[in-house]
C-alpha cells in the first residue's frame, strides 16, 4: 500500500538487492544474512551490480533466514544501509550502478515479504527481468548495425566508401541475420508469454543467445569503425 503506488507513479524508485560480488549466476549462494531480534529483523552483508542502487528510495534485498532466502522492504533512511556507485565502467555508463552495504540494518517485522520465503520467490522476479534484458540487448545491437552502416557509407577507403567492399558488405549482412533471427526469437517468447506458456528454461535460451550475438555484433561494428572503434564518441565501445 505504501510503496507499490508509489513505484508506479514513478514517485519512488526501487531497487532489486540480490546479486552479491561473488554470487552472480549462483544466487542461492549468498552470504547475506537476516535474524529476528524482537520484535526487528537485523540484515548484514553487501550486494553488488544493483541497478538503481544509488537513486532508489526502497530496496528489496534479499537475505538467508535461518538458512532459506527471504525478501525484504529496506528503506534508503535506514541506519547501516548505504549505496557506493560502481565507477569507471567502460559499458551502460547511462545505468546508476551500485554495491548496496548493509550493515546491522534494522527493520521492523512487517517489512518482511512473507510469501517470499525461498529463492523461487526471487527468481520468479528474475525470470521477468531476463525476459526484458533478451529484448533489451537486441536494442544496443541494433544501435550497433546502424552506427557501422552509417558510418561505413561515409568512410572512404582508396577512394570509395568501405561499404562498397565486400569484406565490409559480408560483415554487415551477418550481422543483420543474426539480429533478425534473435528478435524472431523474442518474438515468439512474446507470444509464449501472452499464452501463459512462457518456461525459465525459455528465457536462459534467448538470454544466452541474444546476450552473446549482442556482443559479437558489438565487436563488429568496433571493426568497421577501425580506429574509430574505441571512441567515447561512438557507442560501440
Amino acid at each position: 500500500n505504501k510503496w507499490l503506488p508509489a513505484l508506479a507513479k514513478g514517485k519512488a524508485i526501487g531497487c532489486f538487492g540480490l546479486t552479491e560480488a561473488d554470487f552472480g549466476s549462483n544466487p542461492g549462494g549468498m552470504r547475506t544474512t537476516a535474524r529476528l531480534d524482537g520484535n526487528e529483523y537485523v540484515l548484514h552483508g553487501s550486494k553488488m551490480w544493483i541497478t538503481n542502487g544509488v537513486q532508489s528510495n526502497v530496496a528489496i534485498v534479499w537475505a538467508k533466514l535461518d538458512g532459506e532466502v527471504n525478501g525484504f522492504i529496506v528503506e534508503r533512511e535506514r541506519k547501516g544501509f548505504d549505496a557506493k556507485p560502481v565507477k569507471y565502467k567502460l559499458s551502460m555508463r547511462a545505468s546508476d550502478t551500485a554495491e548496496l552495504v548493509i550493515d546491522e540494518v534494522r527493520i521492523p517485522k512487517a517489512n518482511r515479504l512473507p510469501k517470499a520465503d525461498s529463492l523461487k520467490a526471487a527468481l520468479m522476479c528474475l525470470t521477468q527481468a531476463r525476459y526484458g534484458i533478451a529484448w533489451g540487448v537486441l536494442g544496443a545491437a541494433m544501435a550497433c548495425l546502424h552506427e557501422a552502416l552509417e558510418y561505413s557509407k561515409d568512410r572512404v577507403m582508396f577512394d570509395k566508401p568501405i561499404a562498397g567492399y565486400q569484406l565490409t558488405q559480408k560483415k554487415l549482412a551477418d550481422m543483420a541475420t543474426e539480429l533478425t533471427l534473435a528478435q524472431l526469437l523474442c518474438l515468439q517468447l512474446g507470444r509464449l508469454k501472452d499464452e501463459g506458456k512462457l518456461k525459465f528454461p525459455h528465457v536462459s535460451m534467448a538470454n544466452r543467445n541474444n546476450v552473446r550475438k549482442a556482443l559479437e555484433m558489438a565487436r563488429t561494428a568496433r571493426s568497421i569503425l577501425g580506429a574509430n572503434g574505441i571512441s567515447g564518441e561512438y557507442q560501440s565501445m
